[in-house]
């Protein structure tokens, strides 16, 4: 039997989910230190010390299993963050913790989506989203942020896409990879016509702490019985490595997803868990710095690109940043292209179509980076007519 033959044993659900435009960049830039690295989107900070800390404390006295959906002091304290901060129930039972915002994210949509049911998801959108919807057997179905309004949807848009198998409207803000912050009354409109038709909203909330312009509104104010927040430690803290995240649901549902947490993945490492809750209950000054940090990139990249003749709308939140292309160009040829020319920086292919003639450029690096990386994309702009040769 040969390789073709044995690849026929595979699901097609997985053979269905297509690699990460992202990864694809990562990988070919890996380990090259000739070039600068804007592509992915992970924090440059140390964590907090007290947060490592308490994680080594942890690894030497608690090294053990814990309870499947999170240790109950962690799950608390989260429950008291969001009550605090979005005026949900102050539950425990509707907190579960995950592998990182993407295990609770799979986990929720394992519970909601079965083959052939439609999962709308944002274009463009974390790549994820799509990946995992295929996995399920899932649909996705892409409703537009369009480029010329700031990457926001129109509420008439999506709810014209809503029919009967669609299970989830999944929203996101502040947004990867568009760093677009959406307001009040857009949410309100988006999740009111989502439960109108009985569809579970899933909003992915990760960079709620990151905001360098306005302020975030979480859609869990909007209907918590038909609202899931998922949410992560890796961003806000400075934490990728310790993969926990989190997410609160609906009484009807929170039960489940705890339970399916079990065959999934048994439980969360004692250690990440006793970081996250030193993150909560510690202080949050490194937050605050590492904003503050992130708006002046940001203030520094748009000037500089200006000043370069390069106009771009400055993001509102997370650390991201779009990078417009010459109409028609395609980003993923760019984006390889640009790697030999010493700057790494994900295809907007990677995220749908709408952003498909854009660039999407990471402020999680050092300012000499942005500088140097800036420096590089605006010269081979200059020598590609915008990515068309």
């Amino acid at each position: 039997m040969n390789v073709l033959e044995r690849a026929g044993r595979l699901t097609a659900h997985a053979a269905a989910v297509p690699g990460s435009g992202i990864r694809e960049i990562v990988m070919l830039a890996y380990g090259r230190d000739d070039v600068v690295h804007l592509e992915i989107g992970e924090p440059d900070f140390g964590t907090p010390t007290h947060i490592v800390a308490a994680g080594d404390a942890a690894l030497a006295t608690a090294n053990r299993y814990t309870p499947s959906a999170g240790i109950p002091p962690l799950r608390a304290a989260i429950a008291d963050r969001l009550h605090t901060r979005y005026g949900t129930p102050d539950d425990p039972e509707r907190v579960v913790v995950s592998q990182g915002a993407v295990q609770g994210l799979a986990a929720v949509l394992s519970v909601l989506v079965e083959p052939g049911d439609e999962v709308l998801i944002p274009d463009p959108a974390w790549p994820n989203y799509e990946m995992q919807t295929l996995l399920l057997g899932g649909r996705p179905v892409r409703y537009p942020l369009d480029p010329a309004h700031g990457f926001r949807p129109d509420p008439e848009q999506v709810a014209a896409l809503i029919g009967p198998r669609t299970k989830v409207l999944v929203l996101n803000t502040p947004g990867n990879p568009t760093g677009a912050v959406l307001e009040p009354g857009l949410i309100e409109a988006l999740v009111t016509a989502a439960v109108r038709r009985g569809v579970t909203v899933v909003s992915d909330e990760v960079y709620d702490e990151i905001v360098l312009d306005g302020r975030h509104t979480s859609a869990l104010t909007v209907a918590p019985d038909d609202v899931v927040g998922v949410f992560s430690f890796s961003k806000t803290y400075a934490m990728t490595g310790s993969r926990v995240g989190y997410l609160t649901a609906p009484a009807w549902l929170a039960p489940t997803v705890a339970r399916v947490q079990e065959p999934l993945l048994s439980s969360i490492s004692a250690a990440a868990q006793a970081s996250a809750l030193a993150a909560l209950r510690g202080p949050q000054d490194a937050v605050t710095a590492m904003v503050a940090t992130y708006r002046d990139r940001r203030d520094l990249v748009v000037d500089r690109l200006a000043a370069a003749g390069h106009r771009v709308t400055p993001p509102a939140g997370a650390f991201y940043l779009m990078l417009p292309l010459t109409p028609g160009a395609d980003s993923r040829a760019a984006a390889l292209d640009l790697v030999d020319h010493g700057v790494a920086l994900a295809p907007g292919t990677a995220f749908g179509t709408a952003a498909r003639s854009h660039l999407r450029l990471s402020l999680a690096s050092s300012a000499a980076d942005l500088v140097a990386g800036i420096d590089r994309f605006t010269a081979w702009y200059a020598h590609t007519d915008g990515g068309v040769r």
